[in-house]
């Protein structure tokens, strides 16, 4: 049956006032639980975002997290048993597509020079990498300590001689760079190049208030309209980034399986020894046939293959994405350079959580004054914090530093059962019977320098945090905020 046009006319202005009334509601938000509109001066200004949805870093590729079996499912040649295969999940999260290039290593070093070069030089000089990790003994490597770093022809290729400590203090200044960036474009601060010493954009000195250059007008202040100059921004505008990091070992070897590729209705169809489908090195597939799919050492004196036929064409290290990705979009995940990652090394894994395991934890907390207040942040622009305060009332943590709870300590020591319950008895006797400390961190992923074993994304090996390589590199992670998908495969709940 037609609808007549007046009808037509009245079902389409009714049809408007209910898109314009959910567009306002949108807009303006609603209380869910008082009725209240947010979002409005009118009601003093209680703000919400609530239809966020965070966008890809970029350089970054999106991991969606998942259950699956962390540790080394092929043969344990080393017979170290150090890791064993268990089921863990990890939360989604966002990964960097390459290892940091030496382009963008620089990128970090010039900002570092130019704004504390004059009055903090060793700020710049402690980041720089071991460019002599490339001298060997009996090796020729005497062109790759001064132009490896530097050169423009190795600017894509992934940045070695960087320790953990290094790499820590990278993935903090990124998030401050991001959410600099991330301001300038929302209005909130002004683009200033001429940052000095203290005078710097850190983020946890903005949110704190500790942060008083290049301001601008800010964020409309609904909770006092009559504020000309704003508000500062704040997590709940939607606007900061979550920090970036070093992945923890259990997201950088899920990320490497790349098992979202191989599984089919929640069940992984084919096991794997490398991040790719087969379990050999070499391209099956017609137009790249017998083509290396990493950049690895094949044998004694065999870095490269032979003249005409250089099987990976890389002599050390090669340019990032000479390889194909992983099923996630992720290059090198195996070969050309391993890759730090968060974990303090420890042989034993199973008293680990089994969702987000990690070993090294150092809670922290901002410092404060005695009446409450921020301590001034340091010479550097950044915020002051301490450890956390010891509380053996609480039951998810008891102290600050947490790398040898249960592993570590003087209960799993071989002293204590053997009735030694006092003193500084400890597991690890570092320097005597072993060279595993609170310092050693884990390194996962083969090299240009490694033999096939090390290709398999759950071996893992270990080095001091000050201590660098020229086979060792990083990439950075940020986890992702609310959402575990980008689409959501659940359909909205509706009655039994």
């Amino acid at each position: 049956m037609k609808m007549s046009k007046t009808l037509s006319k009245i079902y389409l202005v009714a049809l408007a006032a209910i898109i314009s009334s959910c567009s306002s509601n949108n807009q303006q938000g609603v209380s869910s639980t008082t009725g209240w509109k947010i979002n409005t001066s009118q009601n003093g200004g209680f703000e919400a975002e609530l239809n966020y949805k965070q966008q890809t870093p970029v350089g970054m590729v999106f991991v969606e997290g998942g259950s699956f079996v962390m540790g080394q499912t092929g043969e344990d040649i080393l017979m170290d048993n150090d890791a064993s295969p268990r089921q863990v999940s990890v939360a989604s999260f966002y990964m960097d597509e390459t290892e940091i290039t030496n382009v963008d290593y620089r990128e970090y070093l010039f900002w570092l020079q130019r704004v504390y070069g004059e009055s903090y030089p060793e700020v710049y000089w402690n980041a720089i990498p071991d460019t002599n990790a490339w001298r060997s003994e009996l090796g020729y490597n005497d062109p790759m300590v001064n132009n490896y770093l530097r050169h423009a022809g190795f600017s894509n290729y992934p940045v070695v001689g960087v320790s953990w400590d290094q790499a820590q203090d990278y993935c903090a200044w990124r998030t401050d760079r991001v959410n600099e960036l991330a301001l300038i474009k929302a209005g909130a601060l002004k683009h200033n190049t001429d940052q000095f010493d203290d005078d710097n954009f850190n983020t946890e000195a903005y949110k704190t208030a500790q942060y008083t250059g290049a301001q601008k007008k800010g964020y409309r202040d609904l909770a006092n309209p009559k504020n000309k100059d704003g508000r500062r921004g704040r997590l709940e505008d939607g606007v900061l980034t979550p920090s970036y990091r070093l992945p923890t070992e259990a997201e950088w070897e899920y990320a490497a399986w790349g098992h979202i590729g191989n599984s089919i209705e929640g069940n992984v169809s084919d096991g794997r020894y490398f991040p790719w489908d087969r379990n050999a090195v070499r391209d099956n597939r017609k137009p790249f046939q017998g083509e290396l799919l990493a950049n690895f050492k094949r044998g004694a004196g065999d870095n490269m293959g032979v003249a005409g036929k250089l099987n990976d064409a890389g002599a050390r290290t090669m340019e990032t994405r000479s390889f194909p990705p992983n099923d996630y979009g992720l290059y090198d995940m195996a070969g050309n350079v391993a890759e730090w990652v968060l974990d303090v090394y420890r042989p034993i894994r199973s008293n680990e959580d089994d969702f987000m395991p990690f070993r090294g934890n150092v809670f922290t907390d901002k410092a404060k004054d005695e009446e409450g207040y921020y301590l001034e942040a340091d010479s550097l622009g950044r915020i002051q914090t301490r450890e956390a305060v010891a509380d053996n009332n609480r039951r998810n943590y008891r102290k600050a530093k947490n790398a040898n709870v249960g592993d570590g300590d003087i209960e799993s020591s071989i002293y204590y059962s053997k009735g030694d319950t006092g003193g500084e008895a400890a597991m690890y006797d570092y320097g005597k019977t072993t060279l595993i400390n609170d310092n050693v961190h884990v390194y996962k992923g083969g090299s240009w320098k490694d033999r096939v074993y090390w290709l398999n994304p759950g071996a893992r090996r270990y080095l001091n945090s000050d201590l660098a390589a020229d086979f060792i590199g990083f990439r950075c992670v940020t986890d992702r905020m609310g959402s575990q998908n980008l689409e959501p495969n659940r359909k909205k709940a509706s009655k039994y």
